[in-house]
């Protein structure tokens, strides 16, 4: 399956193959080097470990493909997500107190994100890497030695999934692995950058489920359905609802978005039983559309089953720097977010005697014998509780100034009464080192709603400190824009479409073409009958919005499976008269920095595309649309360049709907072999082109030149229909191309 917006990077892959005996020899060294010791001095029952055997075989990692957001995200940095697929041959064997214990062979899938950030002007051009997963990947271990007997059924399973957890704790969202390129660079923003958002989710009911429960094999029952609802680590499971097809649930829950776009909503559904819960069905909602929408409220079909429908409601709320917005919800519900930075403390007792029983208790500990172990230094991990919500750190082993280094993110229902429980707690004694309480309030006072200092410790010694950032933002659903296209039930990611080939038995997948989506199986026959009447000759595109069109459409290409049997659904079967659904227009930011010097200064006028000399029925002087141009000279390839970003507003030529390209000349110079020409975009009256175009050119010449640019519709060569729908010059004399300019 191809899909547009991913690219096969094979030459990256045989980069890795030529490099991976290398880098196999310096793990090989590490494991040696710096692993082992860290591993002796971990335990005193380790201090025998030595690793026997490392090598990391003949098959390295392959990279299926690579996503690269550009337009999504901030222009200071690139963000790409590899699909790591790994099937090792690697072997490494060690010895702990005569026991062997070993792995032999290693299978790892999963999305990784690379983000690039912030990009530099000087050397090395980029300041820090920061990497994780968008979702837990998926491992499988082969054991040896002693340690086969984590391969007996049902230990395998705990085994890898222990591991997972652990990978889980460090590289899967929110957590990440910051690594600095530059000096001076603060990497604690890039660890933890405020979230994205918030989804509340309605889980309000379900009509048509499989059945799955039987009695003696033969009488068919009724299933007893509960939901999983999954974003990033965070899994929430709904109560099973007994004997029913059409469960109603009507319950709530909340997750905080951390990475956009990337993240989506997993909902998968079960019949509970009491030996293995039977699979009914699952969804995955795309949260960028959801984020676009505001709100959406629909029936979702049911993927990888037979039938099903799930009825959600999807709330996005944003995160808003404004007190006046921490009103108390009168249903209980969230009103704001706590976001708790946990950086470091500073003297902790080196245990609970020495400030509960003063000096004198400290003095009769040192003089047992059998207290010696309380003069080691601390191991001390924080538990943190908002209402009755309890998080909890990692430890930091043998230190009475642990750097902990890790974000929290806490739901608030009342900011004016809800207290952060901070206690400090010593892992081996299992005693409280200090204990901290902050009033929310006080963060009120704040014209940011931020605290960032140390806390004093209270039930510790007198210069015992923790040191803290806490931020408070009041959680707002916005109103949705009521000129904008909804995506609805286009939010469900459908991936390919699985139809049968004619003339033949065997099936295929085929990846809906990059112009024209297949409209997704509605719950209401209504929906797929409009979408009928519309290919019938309507134009789609009567309710176009002024904003210009992503790149990416509603339906989200990408690697979801999706394998629906079309007998059950024929709609989503694509025909010879393909149905299409309008894509969502969504207001984008500038895209492309003319130059570096230029970055807040672009004017902020517009080109209106003319109708002067265009065949108006009424003969009046009326604008046409909008197109968006980024335009400037570069020096070093002694080019004029010319993007296309895209136009909005467009006036249909006929009822038919209008398939628009752009036409640009360099005026005097009207030749057709140096016209530039985009690609042409199908039914749509906010085409987004985002395409470069050089006119090799001496600067003194290009300044006494003229841009002549065109929206023309590609129409049939006997068709009776106006071609051009709008055209625009730019004198470029009156333009400073060196700084560059970027406007509608």
């Amino acid at each position: 399956v191809h899909f547009p917006d991913v690219e096969r990077v094979e030459w990256l892959n045989k980069v890795l193959i030529q490099a991976w005996p290398y880098f196999g020899t310096i793990m090989e060294k590490t494991f040696k080097e710096v692993l082992e010791p860290k591993i002796r001095a971990k335990n005193v029952h380790l201090k025998t470990c030595t690793f026997t055997k490392i090598h990391f075989g003949e098959k390295c990692p392959r990279i299926n493909g690579i996503k690269v957001y550009t337009k999504e995200i901030g222009r200071r940095q690139v963000t790409l997500d590899l699909q790591i697929c790994y099937i090792g041959d690697c072997e490494i064997h060690m010895d702990i107190s005569k026991f062997n214990l070993g792995v032999k062979g290693v299978q790892l899938y999963g999305t990784l994100r690379v983000i690039l950030e912030p990009l530099l002007t000087d050397a090395p051009f980029v300041g820090a890497v920061t990497l994780f997963f968008m979702q837990k990947p998926h491992l499988e271990i082969n054991w040896a030695g002693m340690s086969n007997l984590l391969d007996v059924p049902g230990i395998n399973v705990m085994s890898d999934s222990l591991i997972q957890d652990f990978i889980a704790a460090r590289l899967v969202l929110p957590n990440r692995i910051t690594v600095p390129l530059k000096k001076n660079i603060n990497i604690a923003n890039l660890r933890f950058p405020i979230p994205q958002g918030v989804i509340r989710v309605h889980l309000l009911e379900a009509e048509n489920l499989v059945q799955k429960d039987n009695f003696l094999g033969a009488i068919r029952g009724k299933s007893d359905p509960y939901a999983l609802l999954r974003v990033g680590t965070v899994q929430y499971r709904s109560k099973t609802v007994s004997r029913d097809l059409n469960p109603i649930w009507n319950e709530t829950f909340e997750f905080v978005v951390h990475e956009m776009p990337g993240q989506d909503l997993e909902v998968d559904l079960y019949d509970e039983d009491p030996d293995k819960d039977d699979f009914l069905g699952s969804l995955l909602i795309g949260l960028m559309d959801v984020m676009n929408d505001r709100t959406v409220d629909e029936w979702f079909p049911l993927s990888k089953t037979t039938s099903g429908h799930l009825h959600l409601k999807l709330e996005w709320l944003s995160l808003l720097n404004d007190q006046e917005k921490l009103h108390e919800d009168k249903k209980g519900l969230s009103t704001a977010i706590l976001i708790v930075y946990l950086d470091s403390a500073f003297n902790l007792p080196k245990n609970h005697f020495e400030y509960s029983n003063g000096e004198c208790g400290a003095k009769k500990i040192k003089n047992n014998k059998y207290l010696k172990k309380m003069e080691r230094e601390p191991s001390s991990f924080v538990l943190l509780t908002v209402g009755n919500k309890t998080q909890k750190s990692k430890t930091c082993n043998f230190s009475k100034d642990p750097t902990w280094g890790q974000a929290f993110t806490f739901f608030v229902h009342s900011a004016h009464s809800q207290s952060l429980h901070v206690e400090i707690k010593d892992k081996e004694r299992d005693c409280a080192l200090g204990t901290s309480v902050v009033c929310l309030s006080h963060l009120l006072k704040d014209p940011n709603m931020t605290l960032d200092q140390r806390f004093q410790l209270d039930h510790s010694s007198s210069d015992s400190f923790i040191k803290m950032k806490l931020v408070l933002r009041a959680l707002n659903v916005e109103e949705p824009d009521p000129q904008r296209v909804k995506a609805g039930v286009n939010a469900s990611k459908q991936g390919p479409v699985h139809v049968t080939e004619k003339g033949g038995n065997h099936q295929k997948f085929v990846s809906p073409p990059e112009d024209s989506k297949v409209p997704p199986v509605s719950k209401d026959s209504a929906a797929v009958e409009s979408l009928t009447k519309k290919d019938s000759g309507q134009d789609l595109d009567t309710k176009d919005s002024s904003a210009p069109v992503p790149s990416e459409t509603v339906a989200g290409l990408d690697g979801a499976e999706h394998n629906q049997n079309p007998e059950h659904h024929p709609s989503l079967v694509p025909h010879s008269g393909a149905v299409t659904v309008p894509t969502l227009p969504v207001v984008q930011e500038l895209r492309l920095a003319p130059s570096v010097t230029s970055l807040g200064s672009l004017p902020s006028s517009c080109f209106e595309l003319s109708s002067s000399n265009l065949d108006i029925p009424n003969g009046t002087e009326m604008p046409l649309g909008e197109i968006q141009l980024t335009v400037r000279y570069a020096s070093i390839r002694q080019s004029l360049v010319v993007l296309v970003n895209g136009c909005r507003n467009l006036v249909p030529s006929s009822n038919r709907g209008v398939d628009p390209y752009v036409r640009i000349y360099l005026l005097p110079d009207r030749r057709w072999t140096s016209r530039k020409k985009t690609s042409v975009k199908k039914k749509t009256l906010n085409p987004q082109y985002d395409e470069k175009f050089e006119f090799f050119e001496s600067l003194e010449n290009v300044k006494r030149r003229t841009l002549d640019i065109a929206v023309k519709n590609s129409r049939p060569f006997i068709s009776q229909e106006r071609k051009e729908l709008g055209k625009v010059q730019i004198d470029l004399s009156q333009e400073d191309l060196m700084k560059g300019f970027a406007q509608w």
